[in-house]
């Protein structure tokens, strides 16, 4: 190879020089991109990659390739993803990173068809393709295809194992539980530092119901991160044990928005006035930043018409310069609880895109007024609200 560089370099010193500045941009490429990717800067990066390296795409390095297909997935650019997939057939059949990096833009695009097609395909998997399918079935909520694909994996690492954990919270099944405990005790101890993997696995006994197993695990823990308390949390309200979980609120040190807002919600299963005592007595603590996040707001709304409150919720509710549908939801739920029929007509028609649950709460509402005027009005949303909403079957049975 030097000794033809050298050939070239003497017979034709300029058509040499513009190879080498070719070679020497096609290196530095990969770099540039990967740069771009790593401020976040997705869109130049694939300009980048039009202006220099779509036309000699097979001459490219595998590490630029990658580069560029990260950005599409960022992107979600399907198409250029695979169309660049059809020009590098070749390097995905011997390049475990290349095809790595193209299932997880199918997957972060949604087309788990030929995601699916091309892990097939693959002949060499490594456990990061394992843990892409995994996640991508989880997703699409497809719980047991995850577990299948789990089952094929020879020496599984901590990512599938957690992946495998989060398949079976989403069946809460016996099977689904008896699968948990039995992997549990077989993965090495080693694992059990990784918060992450307590985590899923606390949420998976409490998914499947096994609250008993759940909390030994939980407080023969030496160290319990944040999510941990979150999983216990929300595997109380789940399984009824409202008390339990505010119990254990108490002792989190420095608990963050999603520990208020299972807090929120397990006073609202109580619906007792010393839970209202106490969502009144956090709402005021809790920092101001923490009200900037859509969902505690709701869960607040919530707890507050559920014990009664509903002129606290109402005060919140119109003081909040950004209301999200969850909220107006919470409202009308809190106003149908009340016996306040009217007051969640009026809010209905302050929606400007209501969706199906909305629609649901209107029925409710119309339902308990029980007039002629609340009738018509049932029929004329009936008539108006997209076709699609006639899927829920909630909708159906409140209409």
């Amino acid at each position: 190879m030097a000794t033809r560089l050298l050939s070239l370099c003497l017979s034709s010193p300029k058509v040499f020089l513009k190879r080498f500045s070719n070679i020497k941009s096609y290196i530095n490429l990969g770099t540039e991109i990967k740069l771009l990717n790593d401020k976040k800067q997705f869109k130049k990066a694939l300009a980048l990659f039009d202006q220099h390296g779509i036309k000699n795409i097979l001459t490219l390095s595998n590490f630029t390739i990658t580069q560029v297909l990260k950005a599409c997935a960022h992107m979600g650019d399907l198409q250029r993803g695979k169309i660049i997939h059809n020009l590098i057939a070749s390097k995905t059949k011997n390049d475990i990173y290349v095809s790595s990096t193209l299932i997880h833009l199918y997957v972060h695009c949604d087309d788990i068809a030929s995601a699916q097609s091309l892990f097939d395909s693959t002949k060499n998997k490594t456990l990061a393709m394992y843990g892409i399918m995994m996640k991508a079935y989880i997703k699409n909520k497809q719980a047991n295809k995850a577990i299948a694909l789990f089952n094929e994996i020879e020496n599984p690492d901590e990512v599938n194992i957690n992946l495998l954990f989060n398949a079976c919270a989403q069946l809460k099944t016996k099977e689904a539980l008896d699968l948990v405990k039995k992997m549990s005790k077989r993965i090495p101890k080693s694992f059990y530092s990784n918060p992450r993997i307590l985590t899923s696995l606390l949420d998976a006994l409490m998914k499947c119901g096994d609250v008993a197993h759940a909390e030994a695990l939980f407080y023969s823990s030496k160290e319990r991160v944040l999510p941990m308390y979150g999983a216990m949390m929300k595997g109380y309200v789940d399984n009824n044990l409202p008390e339990k979980a505010i119990d254990l609120f108490n002792e989190v040190e420095n608990p963050n928005d999603v520990h208020m807002i299972l807090l929120f919600n397990s006073c609202a299963q109580l619906k007792t006035k010393e839970a209202l005592d106490l969502v009144k007595k956090i709402s005021k603590q809790i920092p101001k930043s923490f009200y900037s996040n859509p969902h505690l707001l709701t869960s607040l709304l919530d707890a507050l018409m559920k014990c009664g409150d509903v002129a606290h919720a109402e005060a919140l509710f119109y003081s909040s310069k950004e209301k999200v549908l969850s909220s107006y939801g919470a409202m009308m739920k809190g106003y149908v609880d009340n016996n306040l029929p009217e007051k969640a007509i009026d809010l209905f028609n302050e929606v400007e895109n209501p969706d199906d649950v909305h629609i649901l709460l209107l029925f409710n509402s119309c339902a308990q007024l029980k007039t002629k005027e609340a009738l018509d009005l049932v029929k004329k949303i009936s008539k108006q609200i997209p076709k699609s909403f006639y899927s829920n079957p909630h909708l159906l049975t409140s209409l």
